[in-house]
């Protein structure tokens, strides 16, 4: 729908979201149940937008009979769709059981009546609900009586009284579908909704897989995504004492665990509303990790009725990292808030240079009143997830070439470049007036990469793999939907995902690394960096060689790659300091130094890179919260220690002639290592310096 036509639906849905049997017409109370009326002729449409000729949809008539007043219901509700409005059953005359049974049957407009008059507020019973009464005193109805004598297999009903002469405009197709009559989901569709429920799809996830099942444009089925909520609220079972449990289950990891976190608020009626916790080897990643965070509150737990916060980050081996999670019982401004109150009280009131989220208004809100120094940007994952359904059915064959040239535009570096590109964009693809793109382009410095270049993202925001990995990471948290198990799922994933990187990590530091160039600065990259963190500034150390680099004056240079004769990217250099900085601004947004940088250390004969363009987020080695007072080996004797070195050394040679060798070193190495932590270290400050006993 275009915004106007989805500000009408929204009120569409205000108006007529209400109870359909509130109060009767009031100009039908007269009728008594006694009296025979008279037949009216049915009347027609009338073609200035309140009626619909005769030719367009086959009216009732007056003496038209039925079986029964059942079909007689469908036949007029089928009609009244066509015209563009609904129908309800207003009033009955007669009883079963009694004299003739029942007689006479009314069905009316559901406009018809008058709005109801509320009572007085009563303050002690909170505000009223302000919603308007789609109801305006419409005189369309369709009255049908009940043969008194009527020969067997003959129809028992027929049409007494027809009149569909309308008070108000009438509703094209596309809006009267969204009346609360014609909202229907069937009971295959509860089925699917209810399995997908189950397996923790999101709502709006749901609407496309059966909108695709069942070939029908966006928003063309024959309910709505609060029709799919509702149902789903409808079919839970909450049981307080889970929640009970929710919170024992806490203090049980409490007390295993001085370190472990948690937080929850509790509702006026004593039930759990908001929870979020953290583990202590959680905490520790953030601390190292936490510069760039992912906060994914695109599912909910839909047996439950509670979104999902995760927060996840990347760290130096490439691999995603729980940092906490958090259930609201409330998608609002207020549990965002608390949320981000809460994840900063667990990390020691250390915001995050970066967070990505989804697009929510009041999660950005938020953001800006408890992350006032943080930069939020947006999940370009989570954005082209939509593409499907916002483009596929408007763009037809030319949808995949549209979207190569989205990505071309997302990966620019200039922003005056993308805003020219995005106007040639919409012109050649027609796509003038077009709600999301429109949206798409306002929000741009939100998403877009040549207006984020200049922030650190971890590769968040440019890496592909990065993206499906904290995607396929985050999906692992959705298989269990019982609350009073959740927590203990998360632990499980968590530590799955920590022993499974750790493996990974070792297996990356067992494998010999290649080098592929003869500069003395890809080895000492290659000692300092892990192995992901490595291919990534090597990747820039290779095409680096292809550019030329050329002093203009002072600290300055030019670098351009060799087919190029115009244009370049500007670096900067200060000896004093040794910083360097380039125009692209890659080592801002990914803390990987880039190709031009390298060109230019390069021309000035250096050997090394320096330290602070090697950072330790990025490192094979980080620094531990024991670290030793004096000296790196806490006072150990530096022969054992190259002792080691030098079994750790013949055993990387060993293990790395085979794939088998290299498995085994793998598995029993990840055991050993295992165990030595799991040894107590006990320090000794003396006046000889820094002993430990273990």
């Amino acid at each position: 729908m275009m915004p106007a036509e989805s500000e009408s639906a929204s009120v569409l849905l205000d108006c007529y979201g209400g109870d359909p049997l509130e109060q009767q017409p009031s100009s039908m109370e007269g009728t008594s149940s006694g009296e025979e009326e008279e037949e009216e002729e049915g009347g027609s449409c009338s073609p200035d937008g309140t009626g619909l000729s005769p030719e367009t949809a086959a009216a009732p008539y007056v003496g038209q009979r039925f079986p029964t007043h059942d079909a007689a219901y469908e036949l007029y509700s089928g009609f009244a769709k066509r015209c563009g409005f609904s129908i309800r059953r207003h009033r009955t005359e007669g009883k079963d059981g009694v004299g003739k049974g029942l007689t006479r049957r009314y069905f009316v407009c559901h406009r018809a009546g008058n709005p109801p008059a509320k009572p007085f507020a009563d303050a002690a019973a909170g505000p009223q609900r302000n919603r308007r009464s789609s109801r305006c005193g419409c005189q369309a109805y369709m009255r049908i009586g009940r043969s008194a004598v009527a020969r067997a297999g003959d129809p028992e009903w027929r049409v007494t009284g027809f009149s569909n002469h309308h008070n108000h405009e009438l509703l094209g197709q596309d809006q009267v579908r969204l009346l609360p009559a014609y909202r229907v989901i069937s009971g295959a569709d509860k089925d699917r909704i209810m399995m997908f429920a189950k397996s923790g799809i999101s709502v709006q996830q749901m609407m496309r897989i059966m909108e695709l099942e069942k070939c029908l444009e966006p928003g063309n089925l024959p309910f709505t995504e609060k029709d799919v909520r509702n149902l789903i609220q409808s079919c839970r079972k909450f049981d307080q004492e889970e929640s009970i449990d929710l919170i024992k289950m806490c203090i049980k990891f409490k007390e295993k665990d001085p370190n472990f976190k948690y937080e929850f608020t509790k509702d006026a009626n004593n039930r759990l509303e908001n929870i979020a916790w953290s583990f202590a080897s959680s905490v520790q990643s953030y601390e190292m990790f936490g510069d760039a965070v992912v906060f994914d509150t695109t599912h909910r737990l839909s047996a439950l009725d509670m979104l999902l916060g995760i927060w996840v980050g990347l760290n130096n081996h490439g691999m995603p990292c729980f940092f906490g999670c958090a259930l609201l019982r409330e998608e609002n401004l207020q549990s965002f808030v608390w949320a981000l109150k809460v994840f900063l009280n667990f990390m020691n009131r250390k915001a995050p240079q970066t967070i990505l989220t989804d697009e929510n208004m009041y999660l950005k809100e938020a953001i800006e009143k408890e992350l006032p120094g943080t930069k939020h940007a947006l999940c370009i994952w989570l954005i082209t997830a939509r593409f499907p359904s916002w483009f596929d059915a408007a763009l037809g064959e030319r949808y995949n070439d549209w979207k190569n040239e989205f990505y071309r535009l997302y990966n620019m570096e200039s922003t005056i470049d993308f805003d020219l590109g995005w106007s040639d964009m919409v012109n050649c693809y027609g796509l003038h007036g077009n709600r999301h793109v429109a949206g798409l382009f306002a929000s741009r410095t939100l998403w877009a990469l040549p207006y984020l270049r200049g922030q650190f993202s971890a590769g968040l925001l440019a890496s592909a793999v990065a993206s499906k990995s904290i995607n396929a990471f985050i999906q692992r948290f959705l298989s269990q939907t019982r609350l009073a198990h959740f927590i203990e799922q998360v632990a499980v994933v968590a530590d799955y995902k920590d022993q499974a990187g750790e493996q990974h990590m070792m297996q990356q530091n067992l494998q010999s690394i290649a080098l592929k160039t003869a500069a003395p600065m890809e080895a000492h990259a290659a000692a300092v960096l892990t192995p992901y963190a490595f291919s990534k500034l090597q990747d820039e150390l290779v095409v680096a060689s292809q550019y030329a680099s050329f002093h203009l004056e002072g600290n300055a240079f030019l670098v351009r790659h060799h087919t190029k004769t115009d244009g370049g990217y500007n670096v900067t250099w200060s000896q004093r300091e040794e910083l360097i900085s380039c125009s692209c601004q890659m080592f801002k947004f990914s803390g990987i130094i880039c190709r031009h940088a390298l060109r230019v250390l390069s021309t000035l004969n250096y050997f090394q890179i320096p330290d602070h363009y090697l950072p330790a987020r990025w490192r094979s080695t980080q620094p531990s919260p024991s670290k030793s007072l004096n000296g790196a080996h806490c006072g150990e004797s530096p022969e054992r220690v190259k002792a080691l070195q030098s079994m750790v050394s013949a055993l990387v040679t060993e293990a790395s002639k085979s794939n088998e060798r290299m498995d085994i070193a793998t598995q029993e190495v990840t055991v050993l290592l295992s165990r030595i932590r799991q040894q107590p270290v006990v320090v000794h400050v003396s006046g000889d310096g820094v002993h430990k006993q273990r």
